[in-house]
């Protein structure tokens, strides 16, 4: 049984599941909206808070920590959308939800940058 485990898995190993995220936030960062399942959204939207949480501050540390997950590229756009979201206290991404996919009914969801 897994009571009081958190997380997915969506059938993955542990690295798959990293790759996974370091995937989806890649995109998000630098297209401010993707379209994925739902139970992928809101396992990634954490995830992407933190980084941006951790760019707020953008010290060395921060972002070689931020460079062992993404590239120098994404890494300047999380920085970007740190200084927009400023002022903000968290919560900078929403999930809409957009109903079934066609093929197996899976349910859809866009996350978007705020």
């Amino acid at each position: 049984m897994q009571h009081h485990r958190i997380g997915r898995k969506f059938g993955r190993t542990s690295g798959e599941r990293r790759a996974l995220l370091k995937g989806l936030a890649s995109s998000l960062f630098l297209s401010r909206r993707i379209k994925t399942t739902e139970a992928k959204a809101k396992e990634l939207r954490p995830f992407a808070e933190r980084c941006i949480t951790r760019a707020k501050n953008p010290t060395l540390s921060n972002r070689r920590i931020l460079l062992q997950s993404f590239s120098e590229r994404v890494v300047k756009e999380i920085i970007a959308e740190a200084e927009r979201q400023k002022s903000r206290p968290g919560g900078y991404t929403r999930i809409t939800k957009t109903g079934a996919r066609r093929g197996d009914a899976a349910r859809m969801a866009i996350i978007e940058m705020v």
